[in-house]
């Protein structure tokens, strides 16, 4: 499953450090590589301990996390939604992406020019709302002109439901919110309204990349985009991108760790920067462990046992028979699948069975 997540914001908030510092997460754990595809794209793999935690029973011959494509991409202008700087490019680039890290300044540092000569991340956070929400108000406008004389004249019933949903969206964006703020109830509507691909409908994580002193708690910039997102349906992460690049300089998993504790933080900005990135996408974890490797597959929360089959190949899908299902939890008290199927702890799964985070998981096919 390829997903991908656009790391975007205003000129010198720190984004392009944020994704730099995402490449040099490889350092926190040997288990979790990172591996550059080209200047402004790299996968990114997800942190799991349960992976190690597997491995040091099974002894596996490879650990295989879960991965995630990031897009570090170009910063944004007002005008951007009119072809304004490198608009054109930045719009596509976002709509091409599953998700968006929307990277927020919340720091003062007068050796750092502001695009916009202060320090204001709700402002920001508005320049480049507006922007999406003019380009979709255009796509929503263009796609009205087609759609209306359908709808009102020929009757066409799919027309209408598309119509009503186009008006919804036009309201919401004429009063500068976001598409993402609009919900339908019905599945048509819901239909309707993913296959307009607009960009304000995509799940948003923002990023408030603060000082050193403020990433265990924050500071007033990080409690006034806090403030301004409360009725979005989006997530807040607080990180400071220059101790992560402190972080990335030490060479040791032990100096890393003696860094944080001294920052009072139990866990790297990166790896939870990654999760979170993860959970926006309403992604899960389902596991494989056997002599040759201890994997990590991605599905969609929500997904039945045939689904997750074909993650791994399509012929188990097609074929799927059953699903043996061994509980993480399960596996690491018991200390082999051996041990589970004594215990009687070991899951026989029918199609219906819907999979869980952390399950690891056998499935039987047959083509």
């Amino acid at each position: 499953m390829s997903l991908k997540a656009g790391i975007v914001g205003l000129p010198n908030v720190g984004k392009s450090t944020l994704f730099n510092c995402l490449s040099s997460a490889k350092a926190q754990a040997a288990n979790f590589p990172f591996c550059t595809i080209d200047a402004q794209m790299g996968q990114i793999s997800v942190p799991d301990e349960r992976l190690t935690k597997l491995a040091e029973l099974v002894h596996p011959g490879r650990i295989v996390p879960a991965v995630c494509d990031i897009v570090d991409i170009a910063g944004l202008v007002k005008g951007a939604s009119k072809g304004e700087g490198l608009g054109n490019q930045f719009l596509a680039n976002i709509r091409e992406c599953d998700a968006i890290i929307h990277v927020l300044r919340c720091f003062d540092n007068a050796n750092i020019v502001h695009v916009d000569g202060s320090v204001d991340p709700v402002r920001d956070k508005e320049i480049i709302d507006m922007e999406l929400q003019l380009k979709d108000l255009e796509t929503v406008e263009s796609r009205m002109q087609k759609v209306e004389k359908q709808a009102r004249v020929g009757g066409d019933k799919q027309a209408k439901i598309e119509l009503g949903v186009l008006e919804a969206y036009k309201a919401a964006l004429l009063q500068g919110k976001s598409a993402r703020t609009v919900s339908f109830e019905t599945e048509d509507e819901q239909t309707a309204a993913k296959n307009l691909f607009l960009l304000t409908t995509k799940p948003v994580l923002y990023v408030c990349n603060v000082d050193d002193q403020s990433a265990k708690d924050g500071n007033e910039y990080t409690r006034a985009v806090a403030e301004a997102i409360k009725d979005e349906d989006a997530q807040m992460l607080i990180i400071s991108a220059q101790t992560e690049a402190d972080i990335a300089e030490l060479e040791t998993y032990e100096e890393k760790q003696m860094f944080l504790e001294d920052m009072g933080l139990s866990e790297s900005g990166c790896n939870r920067l990654i999760k979170a990135i993860y959970s926006l996408l309403n992604l899960q974890t389902f596991i494989t462990a056997g002599e040759m490797e201890v994997k990590a597959w991605t599905f969609r929360r929500g997904w039945k046992a045939p689904q997750c089959a074909g993650v791994i190949h399509t012929d188990f899908e097609k074929g799927f028979i059953r699903a043996e299902v061994i509980k993480y939890d399960d596996y690491i008290k018991y200390g082999s699948e051996a041990a589970v199927r004594e215990a009687g702890k070991m899951g026989v799964e029918g199609k219906d069975y819907e999979v869980q985070d952390g399950d690891i998981m056998h499935f039987r096919f047959n083509v």
